[in-house]
């Protein structure tokens, strides 16, 4: 079984009102790529990666009159693509909303939130990722409480044999400093925002735990915006939110072997997963975003792990028109786990 996880850079202007595929010539939402380039090239992926399941990440908007559902099945259908039903689980407070894109010939999926619903105070442990975590997030004895804008998707996976794998898509993001005045007020809101994305990071490994201690076959797999070694602001904190979430006392800890790449060398050569050009320096930017981490039990049936990057990946290389398509596609790549259920 080849499971995926792909964040797909503004998928949401792909799609008009009654999610119908908008394949002309005006601008998406990516610099300098049409919407029409934009589809073309996603469906060269999706067909290459030939995925079971894929975790979307910024799927497409659902709102009155627009489904997730919907404009992905009809993006399926468009490119011939295997896996054609679409699962969705809390709706997201964004344009961008978190759903899996699957094979019914190969799986069944559905929609098992764990924990328990809360209130506007939230509650402490692991409540329901549609509610509220309360955490003290500035260390003055008080907690405040935390919210997912994109409350990350429980699914749980079956076979034909009725074999199940549970899995978390994610999207754990932290905010810009949107409205800050000058540098200092920049500096309070991104610690401010970190301290949130570490509460949330701190709320989803509080889940894992009872899963592991349950004996549950996981994975979790996303967009963490975050890894070892990323930013300035980690060395406030002692770790990043990947660390988190992974576990760090060789309990109940999840792998996965690009983190563990960037974890032994945090100079010097490492897997990446994104690619972002950066305007002001005239030159692009890496990074390391996308991981699927898995629990002791799935990772000693050895699974094979890889990121479809088109400078690093030798086939992708080799392959110009995928090589192409990547580039066009999405500011993110995909990463992909091959395994035995």
């Amino acid at each position: 079984m080849r499971i995926a996880t792909y964040n797909v850079e503004w998928f949401d202007k792909l799609f008009g009102a009654d999610s119908e595929l908008l394949e002309d010539d005006k601008w998406s939402g990516r610099q300098d790529v049409k919407r029409g380039e934009q589809l073309a090239a996603l469906g060269i992926v999706f067909t290459a990666m030939d995925a079971d399941a894929v975790m979307v990440i910024e799927a497409p908007d659902g709102h009155k009159r627009r489904s997730t559902v919907a404009s992905l099945e009809n993006f399926s259908a468009k490119y011939g693509l295997r896996a054609r039903k679409v699962l969705v689980g809390f709706n997201s407070h964004t344009h961008q909303e978190i759903a899996l894109l699957y094979d019914p010939d190969v799986v069944t999926a559905r929609h098992d939130p764990h924990g328990e619903a809360t209130g506007k105070k939230g509650a402490r442990g692991a409540p329901r990722f549609d509610g509220a975590f309360r955490w003290d997030l500035d260390v003055d004895a008080a907690s405040e409480v935390v919210r997912f804008s994109k409350p990350p998707l429980e699914a749980v996976l079956t076979d034909k044999a009725g074999q199940s794998l549970r899995l978390i898509g994610v999207h754990v993001k932290s905010k810009a400093p949107h409205g800050a005045r000058n540098q200092a007020e920049i500096i309070r809101v991104s610690i401010e925002n970190r301290r949130k994305q570490m509460a949330q990071c701190i709320w989803l490994r509080n889940r894992v735990e009872d899963l592991l201690e349950a004996g549950k076959p996981l994975m979790v797999l996303g967009d963490f915006n975050d890894g070892p070694g990323l930013d300035e602001y980690e060395k406030l904190f002692g770790r990043s939110g990947v660390e988190i979430v992974l576990g760090e006392n060789g309990e109940n800890c999840l792998f996965d072997p690009h983190a563990r790449m960037a974890l032994s060398s945090k100079v010097g050569v490492q897997p990446t997963t994104a690619r972002f050009y950066l305007g002001h320096q005239k030159r692009y930017l890496q990074a390391l975003l996308d991981y699927i981490m898995v629990s002791a039990d799935i990772r000693a049936r050895g699974p094979e792990w890889r990121i479809w990057h088109p400078f690093e990946d030798p086939v992708c290389f080799r392959t110009p028109e995928l090589r192409e398509a990547l580039l066009t596609a999405s500011d993110h790549f995909p990463v992909t786990i091959d395994l035995t259920l």
